[in-house]
């Protein structure tokens, strides 16, 4: 089965896009819990560490996000392609 390159990186980018306005809401919302979340994740003690939240850095961490994710949905969809000897 050969995967339609461009639509796996729309999809990737969509996903990732979801994502990143899901967990800016959660850390303006819960932003303690979010905080120990984060430092669980990455083995680290966060409690000393604040959120800095601006419109700016949401904007530019969803479009940088979004632009890695599509080209990680093309790199995939396209080594997928190339290894699948079916498509």
């Amino acid at each position: 089965m050969k995967l339609n390159v461009t639509a796996m990186a729309n999809a990737a980018a969509a996903t990732a896009a979801i994502l990143w306005i899901v967990c800016s809401l959660l850390v303006v919302m819960l932003p303690g819990m979010m905080m120990s979340m984060t430092g669980h994740m990455v083995h680290l003690d966060m409690q000393a560490h604040s959120w800095v939240m601006s419109a700016y850095g949401f904007a530019f961490g969803l479009i940088i996000w979004v632009v890695l994710a599509w080209v990680t949905g093309w790199l995939v969809a396209t080594c997928y392609n190339r290894f699948d000897s079916k498509a």
